[in-house]
């Protein structure tokens, strides 16, 4: 198995070869937003506060919602809390909770061979970002990875009408920005809190898939590429404990040693502590087992 993970790759299959002018289009309209974001006219403290918020908003909906809890069913809570988690994390804009969850899944069942979308052997610009500007033969089998959400209408309704969250969302912050007359007024909190925002999310998000399958050590001897990354970690809050995530898919519990500290992992503790999460699965590292 280590040797298919590592072996050279063939070229990509021609069908993949086009770029997909839509999704890099808007990849860098966002990178540019962000840019003009940073211009000293639209700097402010409320900026910053904003950003930070929906930060914490976006990556724990990504991590807490998309990831553990839909993704893997590492623990379990009521369902309206289980829909706001996924609208949090649905505000990053990385597609709809049905294709997050069904190429995450698919990610699992062949990490780092050939058929994995974002496959670490191809290199490391592949498995940060390219991978996704070309077609995804993936997105074929989404109804087998991802039924179970297929067949909620909720789930199938954000998973078509993702992008519009943006929009009462950019509505909210320009008045917030306008009615408190911060420096950089409402066009300041709406270019810091939707396109920096959503760059600096995709990117972390990017470096689980690239960094962590790259840099960083191995408590688990996993068939795959899977690395434990600190500085990963500590900007994706715990998800850059990757490789025992490999070791231990349904785990709601990433950082495993005590230094490996995991932030989404204490929101869960949260949650338990004021009963709103049950079943919770924890995986143990025990020195000397992997």
């Amino acid at each position: 198995m280590r040797e298919a993970v590592e072996g050279p790759r063939g070229p990509l299959p021609a069908r993949q070869r086009k770029i997909k002018w839509g999704t890099t289009g808007f990849m860098l309209v966002n990178h540019i937003l962000a840019t003009v974001a940073l211009l000293p006219q639209f700097w402010s403290w409320g900026a910053v506060i904003a950003f930070g918020v929906l930060y914490w908003v976006t990556v724990l909906g990504v991590t807490l919602g998309l990831h553990r809890l839909v993704s893997h069913r590492s623990f379990v809570v009521p369902v309206w809390l289980e829909r706001v988690l996924v609208i949090m994390g649905t505000l990053a804009c990385q597609s709809g909770p049905i294709e997050w969850v069904g190429l995450h899944r698919h990610h699992h069942r062949f990490s780092d061979q050939p058929k994995d979308h974002h496959d670490a052997g191809r290199g490391l610009w592949w498995s940060h970002s390219e991978w996704m500007l070309h077609e995804i033969p993936a997105l074929q089998e989404i109804d087998r990875y991802a039924g179970d959400l297929r067949a909620d209408g909720f789930y199938r309704w954000l998973d078509r009408w993702f992008l519009l969250l943006q929009i009462p969302l950019g509505l909210g912050l320009y008045w917030i920005g306008e009615v408190t007359q911060v420096h950089g007024g409402g066009l300041g909190l709406v270019l810091w809190a939707i396109p920096l925002r959503l760059v600096v999310v995709y990117h972390v998000t990017w470096l689980v898939n690239s960094a962590t399958h790259a840099c960083g050590y191995r408590n688990f001897d996993c068939p795959d590429l899977s690395r434990n990354c600190w500085w990963v970690a500590v900007l994706s809050f715990g998800e850059g404990w990757h490789n025992n995530h490999h070791a231990h898919p349904a785990s709601a519990r990433h950082g495993l040693r005590w230094f490996e500290f995991d932030f989404t992992w204490q929101h869960v503790r949260l949650l338990k502590r004021f009963g709103l999460a049950r079943k919770i699965r924890v995986a143990r590292y025990v020195p000397g087992v992997s």
